[in-house]
């Protein structure tokens, strides 16, 4: 028989989300399992701090299990909540509502990020193999004229290709796990990892210039931070090898979009994006028109079925919490100037 969960106390809590967000997420299952761990205030949701029912569920919640389109949790909606002490967050980054005064108050905050970065490594990994075979412009081709090509003298495959994987994070580490199995040569740009962990992760760090320059395929993996708007210049795409590919999942405006741009209409590289800046593009803009452009719509991250697996670690993490032991996927603040 399954073992009840350990609850020092059963902790009072609310959920605080757009209701979209929450029925996407929380399903009748996950509600079930985390009203074992906490006293759960019943819907709606709160997606607005403003109202008297807000208010009044503040003033006694202990824990809020966020998500998508959760306000601010700024000053002022803090004064209303004396007795909060915890923030469980149902999705990956927690910039849009976890405020300074949160920190200021010593609100431990807990994070997602860890389950959604895996189906985005699992996307990465994926296009990496299919754009290595050049499967999905074959099969343009193959379409068009119902004729096979002659792959025994083309330039494709992936044994001992080069990868590059621009930042370590938790998606960046993900995709370097998920690639083990294969026959790839893995390099890492990441100033913050040292030669010692970049040799336990089993990757070669390399120079920025080096990794663009010395990859058949580059991954860009890095936050999007006042620092990393940019990053990847026109100087940098020029350098890829030709017909490689820029894989980009991380943030849009990571990558100087309109030297992509200009790079890819030249015909010099490829690129698997499903991230843009703006998303979505305006239907006018050429990157729609460069057939050697794989434009997804923001699918990499959790969907379906996936976002089941956030939930379960939000309630693995308010029971922890209950129970006395801590977040084990837990937000630092001194970490935060480098997460997404």
């Amino acid at each position: 028989m399954p073992t009840a969960p350990t609850v020092r106390h059963r902790p009072r809590a609310a959920l605080a989300m757009k209701p979209d967000a929450a029925a996407s997420v929380l399903g009748p299952e996950s509600l079930a399992a985390l009203g074992t761990v906490c006293d759960l205030t019943p819907p709606p949701v709160l997606d607005d701090f403003t109202t008297d029912r807000a208010r009044a569920t503040l003033a006694d919640v202990e824990i809020l299990v966020t998500g998508w389109g959760c306000p601010p949790l700024d000053g002022a909606v803090l004064d209303l909540a004396p007795r909060l002490r915890a923030v469980a967050h149902t999705a990956g980054t927690v910039r849009g509502h976890i405020t300074e005064a949160c920190w200021e108050r010593g609100i431990e905050v807990s994070s997602a990020a860890a389950a959604n970065a895996l189906p985005v490594a699992e996307y990465t990994v994926a296009m990496i193999l299919l754009s290595g075979k050049r499967a999905l412009e074959r099969a343009r081709d193959y379409r068009a004229t119902r004729d096979r090509d002659d792959w025994l003298s083309m330039d494709v495959g992936n044994y001992r290709r080069t990868v590059g994987i621009l930042s370590a994070s938790l998606i960046g580490r993900r995709v370097i796990e998920l690639l083990r199995p294969y026959d790839f040569r893995v390099l890492l740009h990441d100033p913050y990892v040292s030669d010692e962990e970049a040799a336990a992760l089993g990757v070669r760090p390399v120079g920025l210039g080096e990794l663009f320059s010395g990859s058949d395929t580059v991954s860009v993996h890095t936050p999007l931070l006042p620092a990393t708007r940019g990053l990847v210049s026109r100087e940098l795409l020029t350098s890829m090898r030709q017909d490689s590919v820029l894989i980009n999942t991380a943030r849009g405006a990571v990558v100087d979009q309109d030297a992509l741009t200009d790079v890819l209409e030249q015909g010099r590289i490829r690129a698997v994006l499903d991230v843009t800046e703006p998303e979505s593009l305006p239907p006018d803009h050429p990157l729609w028109s460069c057939e050697n452009a794989l434009i997804t719509p923001h699918l990499a991250g959790s969907q379906g079925n996936e976002t089941r697996r956030l939930a379960d670690l939000a309630v693995g993490e308010v029971e922890r919490w209950a129970a006395g032991d801590g977040f084990a996927h837990p937000v630092r603040r001194e970490r935060l100037a480098f997460l997404a």
